[in-house]
């Protein structure tokens, strides 16, 4: 095998495809780069769990295969300079590495051991925008489960209708749901749940005014991603019927200004932390929320205006809980539907410009 490609490109996807290169295995090769010649070069990194397959420009000369030890080809190619880089691995698998001065002689691995990786079926795949999906990611994941007794809530769950593409994220605590309305109608209806570790990889993959298109196997989920392909195992389960904990018709809808609250949030939070915890009570009064939270650090206080009147209901909230939610708001303002000191808060669009929902469970305050 022999190509030549610039640094800066292979530099690039080998940054890509490194993070799902296994740092572990019982099966050497899993945890080096897999690198074909052919058509075009690409590299491959997998951990049995997310495979991520990058595609390159590069002048091949000879076509072939091997594994390349992924940190130490990596380091290498890092440090070379700028320009081109060949590469060329005799049948013994002894690799030799060229740029400008430079040389390096390693060895890499037969390709035949690698792991073939899932076969995703070729059906009919459903485009969006990058944006669209960052926002949909961004905005969800931060409320999926830690807890692996529940596997299926460590994911985010998509559904997809003709008309929207929604993702919806819970912990038990609380819950995230964004909401994408195509130009065009899907033309499908499915329900998956991909895991957050593979979603995260999706969302630094993403680049800028670019479709991506995403296909759903059996198992697992394929998204091509410019010239990036990753393959993700999906998540098998029951996912908590979302739709039936979302409190709807709640009688107290206030509205707020989305920075302001949330600068409140964090002010009264910093004497909050994971050793001294303690919830925020919020008392939603007429035109303005008092918000309140002690410790054995100390007490900070804080007032927010807000448009209608709370019937000074008194909630107790996780302070962490609802700056993560409010972080996720793309509004200005958001609306916040109450029911009663035991029920959650609901925070909704004020208008139709974006569609969201974020719930988050109260918690008992001692008197």
């Amino acid at each position: 095998m022999r190509f030549t490609c610039e640094k800066s490109m292979l530099m690039a996807g080998l940054n890509i495809t490194g993070r799902t290169v296994a740092q572990k295995s019982t099966l050497s090769v899993l945890e080096g780069i897999l690198c074909r010649a052919g058509a075009d070069l690409s590299l491959t990194g997998y951990n049995m769990e997310t495979a991520i397959t990058y595609c390159i420009d590069a002048e091949i000369t000879e076509p072939g295969e091997c594994v390349l030890p992924a940190k130490l080809f990596g380091d290498i190619i890092r440090r070379l300079p700028e320009g081109p880089v060949t590469v060329t691995v005799d049948t013994m698998y002894k690799v030799a590495i060229r740029a400008g001065y430079a040389s390096f002689n390693i060895s890499a691995e037969s390709a035949e051991d690698y792991p073939e990786l899932p076969d995703v079926d070729s059906g009919r795949s459903i485009s969006i925008p990058s944006a669209a999906l960052k926002d949909l990611i961004s905005g969800t994941i931060f409320a999926v489960s830690e807890n692996t007794g529940r596997p299926i809530h460590t994911g985010v769950k998509f559904e997809i209708e003709d008309d929207s593409i929604s993702a919806i994220a819970v912990d038990g605590f609380r819950l995230a749901r964004r909401t994408y309305h195509p130009e065009e109608p899907t033309g499908r209806k499915l329900s998956f749940v991909v895991p957050a570790q593979g979603l995260k990889e999706v969302e630094k993959i993403l680049g800028e005014d670019e479709d991506v298109a995403f296909t759903l196997g059996s198992k697992h989920i394929l998204y091509q991603l410019g010239d990036a392909t990753l393959i993700c195992r999906l998540l098998e389960g029951d996912f908590l019927d979302w739709r039936r904990v979302v409190p709807t018709g709640c009688p107290i809808k206030l509205v707020t200004n989305v920075g302001d609250l949330y600068s409140s949030i964090e002010r009264v939070g910093l004497i909050v932390s994971e050793k001294y915890k303690s919830p925020v009570r919020c008392v939603f009064g007429n035109q303005e929320l008092q918000l309140r939270t002690n410790n054995t650090l100390g007490l900070a206080e804080d007032r927010c205006t807000i448009a209608g009147d709370g019937k000074e209901l008194e909630i107790g909230f996780n302070v962490r809980y609802l700056a993560d939610a409010l972080r996720a708001i793309p509004d200005e303002e958001v609306v916040m539907e109450l029911t009663n000191g035991l029920s959650p808060i609901v925070f909704t669009p004020v208008d139709d410009k974006h569609d969201f929902s974020y719930m988050v469970l109260p918690v008992r305050i001692k008197n």
